[in-house]
């Protein structure tokens, strides 16, 4: 029989925890009721609750980097990829139990880690579609522009028309979603005529 992993024992436990009871209401004694330890033995691997939810998060963050990995198919256009992997990607932080309740908390109560917690999941994204960008840009796929300033209005626009329109109105199918998108961020919505 394989040795107990502690360390990851505590990790998985800490992780439940805070998708349970967030951030700011989960304890330590919590933590260690879950993982069946005593709280001494969180403590010889993580110094705080701060540090604790800091490894979740890495953890989180390292999924969200496979699954965007994954997504990517050298033989797609920029654009076919970018559909895929916002897809992937914005799907895995709807579902994921942790990020869910990070919403909620950071909505309910402003706790400052929430919101510092989903900061931090929200630049992985902005940052992978900006290196994204920059190379589609540099292989002549999409002009010239600044592919921090684009990744982030990608995403407020993908947030738009998947969930806040949603709130309001009859959800768009994902072909919909996809057809704005090409409208607002491939094409435009002027009519392309030089007499203006």
């Amino acid at each position: 029989m394989a040795p107990i992993d502690r360390r990851q024992q505590v990790i998985h436990a800490a992780a439940q925890s805070f998708a349970m009871f967030g951030y700011k209401a989960t304890t330590m004694d919590q933590v260690a009721k879950i993982a069946n330890v005593g709280k001494g033995t969180i403590y010889t691997f993580f110094t705080n609750k701060e540090q604790l939810f800091d490894q979740i998060l890495i953890e989180v963050i390292q999924e969200m980097k496979k699954i965007a990995d994954r997504e990517v198919r050298k033989e797609s256009s920029f654009f076919e990829n970018l559909f895929r992997v916002l897809d992937a990607l914005l799907e895995f932080r709807r579902d994921h139990e942790l990020l869910v309740k990070l919403s909620h908390e950071l909505k309910d109560f402003g706790t400052l880690q929430a919101k510092a917690g989903l900061d931090k999941v929200e630049k992985v994204i902005s940052d992978f579609l900006a290196n994204e960008l920059e190379r589609a840009r540099d292989g002549g796929e999409i002009r010239d522009c600044d592919p921090q300033v684009v990744a982030f209005m990608m995403i407020r626009l993908y947030t738009a028309l998947t969930t806040d329109w949603s709130k309001y109105h009859e959800p768009l199918s994902k072909d919909e979603i996809k057809s704005y998108f090409r409208l607002f961020l491939m094409e435009g919505i002027a009519f392309d005529n030089k007499a203006s």
